[in-house]
């Protein structure tokens, strides 16, 4: 005779099923939040060990920053330096310079012409004098232009004055002008070709 089971197998499937199904969705979520933490885990591992990379470079950027500060104020000094000693170096050089000027004044200078003022701007000088007649200040003024020294002499003004001397009055060419000083280079190659 076949046996008949009356039990309700089917119910008991079911709870069967549904008690593995919820254990497989328990394990499956545990292994799942496993997942996430370790991910998450590793990531914030990554981030932390950016972080501190990114502080290093941090520290010696700042590190950086401060040498080329200093490198840039030794720059400066270092400039400040050169110029002053561009200067010295061109002071030693023009100091033979006036001595020059000088002798070369003294050298155009032609008889019956007397200065009374000479000013100096730069390259270009002022003469105040008092010359004899008109054709002396114009000897003057060849000479300067003929000088090694000297170029572009133009008369600002000239006039006629009367002086007193101990024999009597005398007339004399009060005049001003003004004249340049050549290049230094000029000046040079004019004393070489002298010398030569």
């Amino acid at each position: 005779m076949p046996k008949i089971n009356l039990l309700p197998w089917r119910a008991e499937l079911r709870k069967r099923r549904n008690k593995e199904f919820a254990i497989s969705a328990v394990v499956v979520a545990a292994v799942m939040a496993g997942v996430v933490a370790g991910v998450d885990w590793n990531f914030q591992q990554r981030i932390d060990f950016q972080s501190e990379r990114n502080s290093f470079l941090t520290d010696q950027i700042a590190s950086l920053d401060k040498k080329i500060k200093q490198i840039q104020e030794l720059d400066r000094e270092k400039a400040r330096l050169l110029a002053r000693m561009n200067i010295i170096q061109q002071l030693q050089s023009s100091r033979p310079e006036i001595v020059r000027v000088i002798d070369s004044i003294v050298e155009t200078l032609p008889d019956g012409v007397f200065y009374t003022s000479i000013t100096q701007a730069g390259l270009s000088f002022k003469v105040l004098g008092v010359a004899q007649s008109n054709a002396r200040v114009s000897s003057l003024m060849r000479q300067l232009d003929s000088s090694d020294l000297f170029e572009n002499p133009k008369l600002v003004e000239i006039k006629a004055t009367q002086r007193k001397v101990s024999s009597g009055e005398v007339k004399l060419s009060s005049f001003s002008l003004n004249v340049t000083q050549t290049q230094k280079k000029k000046a040079d190659e004019a004393d070489k070709g002298k010398k030569s």
